[in-house]
């Protein structure tokens, strides 16, 4: 990460110590109190999920996030057991591996309400690039390297343009050479931009868009 095109982002965060400061006490305070009041509606999903097909409930991955470290990203399983196994990393908008629960936790994002943990954590944000797993990360620029000077987060700009991303890569041949040579590239001029637009109230705004964008699917 130690290039002229990463610090070009580095030294406008370093003029944003107290921004990052104040966006870790809002991640913590606001994950958990929601951790509290989303625990038994958690809990019903969990066993719904266990009901409706073999495997477990959660589901974990390893993902990317603040300055390259690994982590396991929780999420509620919405495909089939070792789905990993049986298809791309990517998923595509017809996926044969998801599951009938799997399809309809996926529509209103609530398979990621697990995520909650990973922000009580410290290795997510609410907002923040998505984390990528270890596999994409390595095809990225120096400058999209940038994007790991920041917590990973749940949501960001790119993430509600490309809300629909699975419909996007359903006709492809090879979702995984789609996704990383077509699609990936357009989300970091997103994820970059957001770096130079980085604020708490900025932070706030695109997670009320998301909320609007889940509510109109």
């Amino acid at each position: 990460m130690k290039n002229e095109q990463v610090m070009k982002y580095h030294k406008l965060l370093r003029h944003k110590k107290t921004e990052i400061f104040l966006k870790r006490c809002f991640d913590l305070i606001i994950s958990l109190i929601l951790a509290v009041l989303m625990l038994p509606f958690m809990a019903i999903i969990y066993f719904i999920i266990k009901f409706d097909s073999p495997g477990k409930a959660i589901f974990k991955q390893k993902r990317v996030t603040l300055y390259g470290k690994i982590f396991y990203v929780y999420k509620f399983r919405t495909m089939v057991k070792n789905a990993e196994e049986l298809g791309a990393q990517v998923t595509t908008g017809e996926d044969a591996r998801i599951t009938k629960c799997g399809k309809w936790l996926r529509k209103f994002r609530i398979d990621e309400f697990p995520q909650i943990f990973n922000i009580i954590k410290g290795d997510l944000s609410f907002v923040g690039t998505r984390p990528e797993v270890p596999k994409y990360v390595k095809h990225y620029t120096p400058e999209m390297m940038a994007t790991l000077l920041l917590p990973a987060g749940v949501t960001s700009p790119a993430s509600i343009l490309y809300k629909d991303e699975a419909e996007l890569l359903k006709n492809s041949s090879n979702p995984d050479e789609t996704y990383i040579n077509k699609i990936l590239p357009q989300k970091m001029k997103y994820n970059l931009e957001y770096i130079k637009k980085f604020g708490l109230i900025y932070d706030i705004k695109i997670m009320i868009k998301t909320v609007f964008a889940v509510i109109k699917r």
